[in-house]
């Protein structure tokens, strides 16, 4: 060994290279512990629903999934989800700025009510809700007369959502906001950009892919919300029932393969949506970087 080898700290290689340590077992055993998993918990129930689903013919299939009851459904399942997403993107971005920019008394009791629905019964979210909002309600005796009802129509059902949904784009923009950089918005500041400027082309391209996964949450969250709806929704046909509605009420009159065609659409729809959404997660990640390169 040399003086100069001591000196820098090396030491010379001898023999093969040792792999790194590992916590957990190696690739292979891992691997099939995860997919074993997988498959027992997720893919088996979701082929059990395919493979029922595959006892129908086309015309039957056809019927089940397409009457006009059941495609008005999807319209306002789907729909009521997006715009609830849309609406916890704006206000649940601004809940996190708060909680993470400024101090204020109560302001852990404030944190602790943004996660409320996840420990909230579904139900008992409902029944809260219509309590407040129908035309006996608290809030809802004074909407009334304006001719403003919010409960037993559409409407209801996008406020349940928003409810149950807001938790999600909270949690996940919050700790993108406390690892953001000030400096950066300080910068900005310094050299003259408004506070818009500031916030389109520095703090938004940071958040952006959190905002998205946030979005993507809430909204596969609504789709399938089954609880909080049915007691605010009037669950009137062609108006204000959603398809988790439609998909109990076949397994009521013990259609199972109807109901499993409904659910097999409803998992289509939905897992096509958020490929979409993060496909576009992963360009933002992407444009991002290279913007910062």
């Amino acid at each position: 060994m040399t003086t100069a080898e001591l000196s820098s700290g090396t030491l010379p290689v001898t023999g093969a290279r040792r792999a790194p340590m590992r916590v957990l077992p190696g690739f292979n055993l891992t691997l099939g512990f995860t997919l074993f998993y997988l498959s027992l918990i997720v893919l088996i129930p979701l082929s059990a629903l395919l493979f029922k689903t595959f006892s129908l013919t086309w015309p039957q299939f056809w019927d089940a999934v397409a009457s006009p009851r059941v495609v008005a459904s999807y319209r306002l399942t789907f729909g009521a989800s997006f715009l609830a997403a849309l609406v916890n993107v704006v206000f649940g971005l601004l809940v996190a700025w708060v909680l993470v920019r400024y101090s204020f008394p109560g302001k852990k009791i404030v944190d602790a009510l943004v996660d409320l629905p996840f420990a909230l019964p579904t139900a008992v979210a409902g029944i809260s809700l219509t309590a407040l909002l129908a035309s006996n309600g608290w809030i809802g005796q004074h909407l009334e007369p304006m001719g403003i009802q919010l409960a037993f129509n559409p409407n209801g059902i996008v406020i349940a959502l928003i409810f149950i949904g807001l938790p999600f784009v909270v949690r996940t923009v919050q700790p993108v906001l406390e690892d953001a950089e000030k400096e950066l918005e300080e910068a900005a500041t310094c050299l003259g950009a408004t506070r818009w400027q500031t916030f389109s082309r520095v703090i938004f391209p940071i958040i952006a892919p959190a905002l998205l996964t946030g979005f993507a949450m809430a909204f596969a969250r609504a789709v399938g919300e089954y609880g909080s709806v049915i007691f605010i929704a009037g669950n009137m046909p062609m108006i204000s029932e959603i398809t988790p509605l439609i998909i109990i009420s076949k397994l009521e009159q013990y259609d199972y393969a109807g109901a499993t065609a409904v659910a097999t659409v409803m998992l289509g729809i939905s897992f096509i949506l958020l490929l979409v959404i993060n496909g576009l997660q992963g360009w933002q990640r992407k444009r991002s970087g290279g913007n910062n390169q």
